[in-house]
């Protein structure tokens, strides 16, 4: 029954493994649609939602499937139980990444400036989610604690986006729709980055038992 027990949950970490790497595309995707305000291009990563969507049900199906018949307790348990939890953030963070194709939809270009402060954004929290995963494989709790850290920087670089863009639009009125949809997406991204704690948050309840808020 071990051995059993063992395969699932490698089978389970490859599905979340494979999960991330998806909503990595996805996010990388929507932002080369964001930086070309290419329209064609944003509708294509909508629909890749789906498969993320259908990730979400194998994870959890075979959440299910473990806990039925392999009986697990104590950590096994907590750590089918996270996968289930983990799966979910990840299904977030490809809806909050296609919320992004879904403002380029609305945006009248040309961009009132260029990107820069969002575009590291998106790269910080690509890598945290990366970092995330890699924790959870690993169970490494120092990986999952140290995600705080990067939190607080991704939040930094949101509120320098919002007063940054807020200055443009105090003295470009006729920009004001196209500032608040960028300052949409900042906000997409800083909630893309909560969820990767959220997986650093699962790592050390599996190891513990106990929950840490990392995103204070």
């Amino acid at each position: 029954m071990r051995e059993s027990l063992n395969k699932g949950q490698l089978i389970l970490t490859n599905l979340l493994i494979y999960m991330s790497q998806e909503v990595e595309r996805i996010l990388k995707g929507c932002m080369e649609s964001l930086n070309t305000l290419d329209r064609t291009q944003a509708e294509f990563w909508i629909t890749e939602d789906t498969l993320i969507n259908d990730l979400e049900r194998q994870v959890d199906d075979e959440c299910v499937r473990l806990i039925a018949t392999q009986q697990p307790v104590a950590k096994d348990l907590r750590k089918i139980i996270s996968a289930m939890k983990i799966s979910t953030d990840l299904e977030r963070m490809a809806d909050l990444a296609t919320g992004i194709a879904k403002v380029v939809r609305r945006i009248e270009g040309p961009l009132c400036k260029p990107l820069v402060d969002i575009p590291l954004m998106a790269e910080k929290a690509l890598a945290m989610m990366r970092q995330g995963l890699e924790a959870y494989s690993n169970e490494d709790m120092e990986l999952a604690q140290n995600l705080a850290t990067q939190d607080d920087e991704v939040d930094c670089l949101y509120k320098k986006v919002v007063r940054d863009l807020l200055v443009i639009m105090t003295e470009n009125p006729e920009i004001l729709d196209q500032g608040m949809y960028l300052t949409f997406v900042g906000r997409y991204l800083e909630r893309f980055a909560d969820h990767a704690t959220n997986i650093g948050e699962n790592v050390i309840y599996i190891a513990t038992a106990e929950r840490k808020d990392l995103n204070k």
